[in-house]
């Protein structure tokens, strides 16, 4: 059998940069295979192409051995083509049944939405409640309603573009556990991350880009993080040397009993947050994405000029 998807020598310039340059990939009923490459290396521009998107300057792009002659995210969700992005394409102030109609053809919604939603959900262990505003659910829960409403459309390939870059390690291994039992079903994904552990763990094949161009093909279980990482830049990735603290250097940077209320109806409240940051050292701000990080960054910056008097001191001042 031909594979699902085939890409044949896909070129795509914009001015000033080729961002793919004569790639050829294929994907089978049922695998998971990553796509692979730095910053840079054309994977987006890569899925754009495949969902519609975008257009490619030269190659062919072949669904089950036919050509595609147009294509268009609309044509792309007909042929059975789903893509998760990386950045959520949801309206806030609506509820999850809202959001997913609003994402499905018209005419397929219908009135059963909400049934189906709870089934579908409850079938692929992805919990989430049709009547939610989306403003109230975590990042975790807002990437199971892009799902389901890509599932809702019986995807034969699902694209998912760095999934995990916001979820906890939980949520992570409950997105292993829909996508294979995806791929038991015979759904294909193709999955952009740069976690190669999680690469190691999923996938059961690799594309690697770099600058634009298939570099490598090959098994991620028979690799480790470090070749693959050697793959993706082109030499042994250098080693990471860290080195104690340096305890004893001034304190630059003082934050007491900062709190704040955001200045975002969904935002996260600062609540008596307290750290110091010494000269020559290297502070890490830790939390699943949508937990405060934005409104502290706001207020330390001065963007967000409401901190009280004496709550952030810097240098002294």
């Amino acid at each position: 059998m031909p594979p699902l998807l085939e890409l044949v020598g896909i070129t795509k310039r914009y001015p000033g940069i080729v961002a793919n340059q004569d790639v050829s990939l294929a994907v089978q009923p049922g695998e998971i295979q990553a796509l692979l490459g730095e910053n840079g290396a054309g994977k987006s521009t890569l899925m754009k192409i495949v969902y519609g998107l975008a257009r490619p300057d030269e190659g062919e792009i072949r669904w089950q051995g036919e050509l595609v002659v147009e294509n268009s995210p609309v044509l792309a969700r007909k042929r059975g083509i789903g893509m998760v992005f990386q950045h959520f394409t949801l309206f806030e102030t609506l509820t999850v049944a809202e959001n997913i109609a609003l994402g499905l053809e018209p005419g397929n919604a219908g009135s059963d939405l909400e049934g189906r939603i709870r089934e579908l959900s409850r079938h692929y262990g992805l919990a989430v409640a049709p009547q939610a505003p989306v403003w109230s659910l975590s990042v975790g829960e807002r990437q199971r309603v892009e799902i389901v409403r890509c599932l809702l459309q019986s995807p034969r390939l699902l694209i998912m573009d760095e999934p995990t870059s916001v979820l906890t390690p939980q949520e992570a291994d409950g997105l292993f556990a829909t996508l294979r039992r995806l791929a038991a079903e015979g759904c294909a994904v193709l999955y952009i991350s740069h976690k190669l552990e999680e690469i190691q763990a999923l996938c059961h094949a690799a594309t690697v880009l770099r600058a634009g161009k298939v570099v490598a093909r090959c098994d991620p279980t028979r690799e480790t993080a470090r070749s693959l990482a050697a793959l993706m830049i082109g030499k042994a990735p250098p080693e990471i040397e860290h080195r104690p603290a340096e305890s004893d250097g001034p304190v630059v940077l003082s934050v007491a009993d900062l709190s704040l209320p955001s200045v975002d109806p969904h935002g996260t409240a600062l609540k008596r947050v307290s750290f110091s940051l010494r000269a020559g050292e290297i502070l890490g701000v830790a939390g699943v994405a949508g937990n405060g990080q934005r409104e502290l960054l706001r207020a330390l910056s001065g963007e967000d000029a409401r901190a009280p008097a004496g709550a952030i001191t810097l240098a002294g001042q």
